[in-house]
């Protein structure tokens, strides 16, 4: 599949905070994400809105966040509890907002499917809650 094919962004835009639309920029720079990936987010940042953090929605993804997801082809949930790169730790079941699951749903509401590129092909998850930690 290459980097133009089958990219597909959620009809709403993403919201995110100046902070979290900068750090995923620089990830961007980083040249640490797939071609595939590295398009996409960029397609969503280009039509993301930006907030204050005290103006973010609760059902949004972002930093110290709950979030439930499904992957829409096996139906396998997942539930991650998104902290800040330096604050992630097995021990405590948090991972990473520069992770690649995380990259894929910043931003996002809670009902939204999310198109992404895993190791193993690109994936659908739909994002079944969010709640604030």
């Amino acid at each position: 599949m290459t980097a133009t094919t089958a990219l597909k962004i959620d009809i709403t835009p993403i919201i995110l905070t100046r902070g979290i639309f900068d750090l995923l920029r620089a990830h961007i720079r980083s040249r640490k994400l797939s071609k595939y990936n590295e398009a996409k987010l960029e397609l969503e940042l280009k039509s993301a809105s930006q907030v204050l953090r005290s103006a973010l929605p609760d059902h949004i993804v972002d930093v110290n966040t709950r979030v439930r997801v499904k992957e829409v082809t096996t139906g396998n949930e997942f539930t991650y509890d998104l902290v800040a790169p330096a604050k992630a730790r097995n021990k405590h079941n948090t991972i990473s907002i520069l992770s690649p699951i995380s990259v894929a749903i910043l931003g996002y509401q809670q009902g939204a499917e999310v198109q992404w590129e895993m190791p193993d092909g690109v994936k659908v998850y739909r994002i079944e809650e969010v709640t604030k930690l």
